[in-house]
């Protein structure tokens, strides 16, 4: 059984910062990719960010030169530093993480239960 637990979502003022993590637990053999997704009311879930195992990133135009995705392997968690945060970034931010259970088995997707940022005065 894996778990992904997200935390740091939040209230918070236009121009601000949130910093979220998410942290994988369970019986893990390897932690491949990471990614932050969100969605928005009535929108669909859209990616944010990924970054490798080897510490490569992406992110989306939406998000590039304010958002940062960062991970640290030793704990299995992955961070999304966000800054500058404006109205349209309120959103539920879901975390994912193909994780290897076996070596043996390939890498399967699994998600986190999603945190609130809420972006307004």
């Amino acid at each position: 059984q894996v778990r992904l637990v997200e935390s740091g979502g939040g209230l918070v003022q236009p121009g601000g910062s949130l910093r979220l993590s998410c942290a994988a637990s369970g019986s893990i053999f390897s932690v491949n990719g990471m990614a932050w997704y969100r969605q928005a009311p009535g929108k669909e879930r859209e990616l944010v960010a990924t970054i490798t195992s080897g510490g490569s990133t992406f992110s989306s135009d939406s998000v590039k030169g304010r958002f940062t995705i960062s991970r640290d392997n030793a704990k299995n968690t992955v961070y999304l530093q966000m800054n500058s945060l404006q109205p349209e970034d309120t959103a539920v931010y879901y975390c994912k993480a193909d994780v290897q259970v076996h070596p043996g088995l390939y890498a399967n997707p699994y998600w986190g239960q999603g945190t609130q940022v809420t972006v307004s005065s």
